[in-house]
């Protein structure tokens, strides 16, 4: 389910007008069950990654809090720093770092078959692992408390809107609107559905526009030569070429995809 197909279409305003019509203090058990199921849809399997870095650092952060000593509270930062990162690390990087010491002995004529393992990388690893850690680490420093209600915390970390396509949201931004008895607002609920429609004309005007002859340039960049090149190099790179970051087409399929998600209007509601 991506955020521009006619499922999400169908999703959010349902999503949205329950959040509303459901007492506030149930709001948050609609949202968790919505952001599973967002997260499922994409691979169900999956989830048992985001529920355990979920728990793991729901429990770090409430034994940090607990403790007086400087000495724990370091390693039990750590241990969740090693174990987080870790679980990132093996989906994300572990075939690029065994491939990259592969090649390096053989440039020394040292043969060696690199071991690789035939995983799919989670949607949203990056994004949920780091607001978690951001959130661990806001409550070693004392930034702001523990959150003992695990179902609320796990709200927070699997928010959908931005879930899958960022941006990473700081505890203190994100976790009291989770918690907290709203009412809703017209004017503010208006911006946010006006913030989502410049998102969608990004998104899709613009960023998905702009990457059809981005990737024809870059697909067979051997048949191209002076300014077919320098104009998606220097204005519209896409995953297969240099990212460069005043490029175009990331800004807008970046900045839209967090638009159009939906994220606004629940923010601003």
């Amino acid at each position: 389910m991506i955020f521009n197909s006619f499922q999400y279409m169908i999703f959010l305003p349902v999503v949205f007008l329950l959040h509303w019509l459901i007492p506030s203090r149930h709001r948050w058990i609609l949202l968790l069950i919505a952001s599973y199921y967002f997260y499922m849809s994409w691979n169900a399997k999956y989830v048992v990654l985001i529920l355990f870095t979920t728990l793991v650092s729901y429990l770090a952060a409430i034994l940090i809090e607990a403790t007086d000593s400087a000495r724990k509270k370091k390693i039990i930062l750590f241990g969740t720093l090693i174990t987080c990162l870790g679980v990132l690390g093996v989906f994300k990087y572990f075939n690029f770092f065994a491939e990259t010491l592969s090649n390096l002995f053989q440039a020394f004529s040292i043969p060696l078959h690199p071991v690789t393992l035939k995983l799919l990388l989670p949607v949203g690893i990056s994004f949920y692992t780091f607001q978690t850690l951001s959130y661990v680490i806001d409550v070693y420093r004392g930034t702001i408390r523990a959150e003992h209600h695990f179902g609320i915390y796990a709200t927070f970390v699997s928010f959908f809107p931005q879930l899958v396509a960022g941006p990473i949201e700081r505890s203190g931004n994100l976790l009291h609107q989770i918690r907290d008895d709203r009412e809703f607002d017209y004017f503010t609920a208006r911006e946010g559905l006006r913030l989502m429609a410049w998102g969608y004309f990004k998104k899709i005007a613009l960023a998905d526009t702009l990457a059809v002859y981005a990737d024809i340039i870059y697909n067979n960049v051997q048949a191209n030569h002076g300014l077919a090149l320098a104009i998606p190099f220097r204005f519209i790179a896409t995953s297969q070429g240099t990212r460069i970051s005043r490029s175009v087409r990331p800004n807008c399929s970046i900045s839209g995809s967090w638009k159009t998600s939906g994220a606004p209007i629940f923010h601003a509601a």
